[in-house]
């Protein structure tokens, strides 16, 4: 199958990084590699580190940047089979201990994981529900819908997916489980359109989208893997350096902006005529309001219309 990724406000991101033709960068989202491969072209000689803990997104990346990937190609690409949550870690093993100048993330479910039926994202297919990014990893959307109680399905339901009909999804899904094991993503969808009252399926889009959503974030353990990983970079990034972050849906941006924001401000005691370093800000925040997509990028790609891009300078 053909691997498509469409890049989402790609030269906003890119040249927003303020590119040094001798830097080291981080894709910690490289997807099909569209945000790589233009970022590639800028830079005559520097490094880019492309993170992604889907192992097949690893190996169609690596036949498609094989002659970039050649020990003495300038610039230089390394590709980490890893979630950017374990950033610091990977970049002292490649030997970038003295920080990088720059680092994107591309948040949410690429493409290619959407469409193809088997990986479970999609409600539009039918297939073993799955939603897992790293598929060495034991936990599946089988198993939440399965075995986490009622109060817990209600709970990612609500927190991660702004169910308003969370309670009685919950609910059907504890009932039909018990039945027979719930197995496809048809199956989940008939549950949660069952559970949802007639005039609310028929505004909002898909019944089944917030929830989808909400089980694939609770699989992947997205959002506080996002915290840790945002605040390693921060450490990490060279001053002058920049991290750009674009974002799906609002759960995310939230985190970034609340991140950006205590990192940039400054509380200053009254009466101190001189800010101390431990007082002073980490970041400058470049985009006051985040960065969103043209109409001409609407018109090419619609993925890009809840697309959020947030920059931040380390200082």
């Amino acid at each position: 199958m053909e691997f498509r990724h469409y890049s989402v406000l790609l030269h906003e991101t890119i040249d927003n990084l303020n590119l040094k033709n001798d830097g080291v960068y981080v894709d910690a989202t490289f997807g099909g590699g569209g945000h790589a491969s233009y970022l590639l072209k800028q830079l005559s000689n520097g490094h880019l580190i492309g993170f992604d803990q889907d192992e097949y997104a690893i190996e169609l990346a690596k036949k498609s940047f094989s002659e970039v990937l050649k020990a003495n190609s300038k610039p230089k690409l390394s590709l980490v089979h890893d979630n950017f949550g374990n950033l610091q870690q990977n970049l002292a093993k490649l030997g970038f201990i003295d920080g990088i100048d720059g680092i994107y993330y591309d948040l949410g479910v690429s493409s290619p994981q959407f469409d193809q039926p088997e990986r479970g994202f999609s409600y539009r297919f039918n297939a073993r529900l799955d939603m897992r990014m790293d598929q060495t990893k034991d936990l599946d959307a089988y198993k939440i819908v399965n075995t986490w109680s009622q109060k817990e399905l209600s709970n990612i339901l609500f927190k991660y997916g702004d169910e308003k009909y969370a309670r009685q999804i919950a609910k059907n899904i504890v009932a039909k489980r018990a039945i027979k094991p719930i197995t496809t993503t048809f199956e989940l969808v008939d549950i949660i359109k069952e559970a949802i009252p007639a005039f609310a399926r028929r505004t909002g889009g898909h019944p089944a989208k917030k929830s989808f959503q909400a089980i694939r974030i609770a699989v992947n353990d997205e959002l506080e893997v996002l915290e840790k990983s945002l605040l390693d970079a921060i450490e990490i990034l060279k001053p002058g350096g920049r991290i750009c972050v674009i974002t799906f849906q609002s759960l995310e941006d939230k985190i970034v902006k609340k991140i950006f924001k205590k990192y940039s401000d400054v509380d200053i005691p009254r009466g101190m005529p001189q800010i101390p370093d431990s007082l002073k800000p980490t970041l400058k925040i470049i985009s006051r309001k985040p960065i969103v997509a043209t109409n001409k990028e609407l018109e090419a790609n619609n993925r890009s219309h809840s697309a959020k891009l947030r920059v931040a300078e380390k200082l």
